[in-house]
């Protein structure tokens, strides 16, 4: 498996870009591929060509994490202003604003089914649940505090909600904390389940297999990543070669492969068979807050693309095979 460059956008964004994600292709259109960056922008850009389709306005402050509702109809975007904007992707009418206290909104993601967007709550040490039928906050998923006396806030802000996956099968929510931990919750109950522990600084992207609903992946500020059976609460192995913070992971769609991006300015493809690094790509000049692959389907080409995107404001695409 390797990864080949086929084009980067340099200055895609005026200022930092910190979060990608794809844009499942419609019957109408292929897969896009939507950035956020510190510019209060969301900007779509079309596959393979990254020729822009349209700048999205509406943050007034910087852009922190973009999610696609699985039908590829819908997106949403979250700022430091602590607005999440729901969107029409093909006409960018605005279908919901949903609003939460100051530092509550950081990654967000749709459920499989897209019936449910998951918002990682930051300092409210939660993940809220949303209804995508109307809007509406149907579950907030806690994360208990720890026993003993009076919890003190320094405790509650060690458990700051960064990161949030959805399992494939739809039935579980993790969740990546600033202490490290990762809590599993059931989302039918919504019931807190158990931590996943291993890690001792910020856990900043998580996701499941494809693959298997079990395998999670957390990214973390200690310079590894971690593979968990999620449901036996075991850490199935620690993957080391980052030489500083690891900001994102994701997955392949053929479950075979992750990819990470970190602030030592790279990007690393790791084969889950041999669990390491197989390759190293430095086109990058500065920290790299996201990678992506582009979900399979939809008209146009069928070949593996991950995207990169970085606080040297540039996006790099790269063919997966």
């Amino acid at each position: 498996m390797k990864l080949a460059g086929l084009k980067s956008v340099e200055n895609a964004h005026d200022e930092s870009v910190w979060a990608a994600t794809w844009i499942p292709a419609t019957e109408t259109r292929p897969a896009l591929l939507m950035t956020g960056a510190l510019d209060e922008t969301v900007k779509l850009w079309k596959s393979d060509e990254l020729t822009l389709e349209r700048t999205n306005t509406g943050h007034c402050l910087g852009v922190v994490s973009v999610a696609a509702h699985p039908s590829g109809a819908i997106a949403a975007s979250a700022s430091l202003d602590s607005f999440v904007r729901v969107f029409d992707v093909d006409s960018n009418a605005s279908i919901a604003t949903l609003e939460a206290p100051p530092s509550e909104v950081w990654q967000m993601q749709f459920d499989p089914k897209g019936t449910t967007l998951a918002v990682a709550g930051g300092g409210s040490a939660s993940v809220q649940l949303w209804d995508t039928g109307k809007w509406k906050l149907i579950a907030t998923l806690s994360i208990p505090r720890p026993e003993g006396p009076k919890p003190s806030d320094k405790n509650s802000s060690k458990k700051f909600v960064l990161s949030v996956a959805w399992s494939p099968d739809g039935k579980r929510v993790a969740c990546g904390s600033m202490d490290g931990t990762i809590s599993v919750f059931d989302v039918a109950r919504a019931k807190f389940l158990h931590h996943l522990e291993g890690h001792f600084m910020p856990v900043r992207s998580l996701v499941y297999s494809p693959a298997n609903p079990r395998m999670l992946f957390s990214a973390s500020d200690d310079a590894h990543v971690h593979m968990y059976d999620a449901e036996g609460k075991t850490m199935v192995a620690a993957l080391s070669g980052h030489a500083s913070w690891v900001l994102s992971v994701d997955a392949s769609p053929d479950g075979a492969a992750i990819a990470t991006g970190s602030s030592d300015k790279t990007v690393r493809l790791w084969d889950l068979s041999m669990r390491a690094a197989v390759q190293t790509v430095s086109n990058h000049a500065d920290q790299v807050w996201g990678v992506t692959f582009r979900p399979p389907g939809g008209p146009g080409p069928r070949a593996g693309r991950l995207a990169s995107v970085s606080d040297d404001k540039s996006i790099s695409l790269y063919d997966y095979s």
